[in-house]
């Protein structure tokens, strides 16, 4: 069904059509059936927090449909997006399993369905279950890796461009649709935001963003952009 904010909805874990392979929730039925009987389902609207950086473990957070972004801050308040989370992430898994203070602040980007399962329930399925304690340990590899790879990102990049250029290929590859005019994708984020993911200010991005128009490296209607010739990226990233 469709909630208010025009979603997808999914009511039941087990009947669910959103779940797919690499979702955290894309367990056996029997496992399913009983992982169900824990969680706390709610959709927000663009901008909810769903919790703060610094705050004790309530529990992890499953993004079932929806895309949450990540930030941290410094103690005079400059921000930097840490990650982009996407559908089937579990969010504040760190936390909850280490029994440590969430490490980033959660922000829908865009309505978002998500499930809240409480810690100590959490934890007392995974000491009950191997076949979840394995899938946890596949997410947390996964987080490993993508936050290694934004570490390389921004240290070995020289230019905020080629920074810019590898976030807009980053993009390309996950969520990215090619057909005629290039590769198209939706742009959910602000400029102030995606200086924050590619450590620069918004006046740079700005900048950047309308000289890679101006070269034709990339078009923006509405909220759509278009990448019409990924090799130029590419050829930016590489030289």
């Amino acid at each position: 069904m469709h909630s208010a904010y025009g979603l997808e909805v999914s009511d039941s874990c087990v009947d669910c059509k959103i779940r797919s392979t690499g979702h955290f929730c894309n367990l056996d039925h029997e496992l399913l059936k009983s992982f169900e009987t824990l969680k706390y389902a709610a959709v927000y609207p663009r901008g909810a927090v769903l919790f703060v950086e610094g705050q004790s473990p309530r529990g992890v957070f499953m993004l079932c449909n929806g895309r949450i972004k990540l930030t941290t801050c410094s103690s005079d308040g400059k921000a930097i997006i840490t990650r982009i989370a996407e559908s089937g992430e579990v969010l504040g898994l760190s936390a909850t399993v280490s029994d440590r203070p969430y490490m980033a602040t959660a922000e829908t980007l865009i309505p978002s369905q998500v499930n809240f399962i409480r810690r100590d329930d959490f934890l007392k399925f995974l000491k009950e279950n191997g076949a979840a304690c394995l899938r946890v340990s596949e997410h947390l590899s996964n987080n490993y890796h993508n936050s290694f790879e934004q570490v390389r990102a921004l240290g070995l990049s020289h230019t905020a461009a080629e920074k810019l250029a590898k976030l807009i290929l980053d993009w390309c590859e996950k969520n990215g649709k090619e057909n005629e005019k290039g590769i198209t994708l939706k742009l959910t984020l602000t400029h102030e935001e995606i200086a924050q993911m590619i450590g620069s200010s918004r006046e740079t991005v700005t900048r950047l963003m309308t000289d890679f128009k101006s070269k034709q490296l990339i078009q923006i209607k509405g909220s759509t952009l278009i990448v019409p010739r990924k090799m130029m990226l590419e050829a930016m990233v590489s030289s």
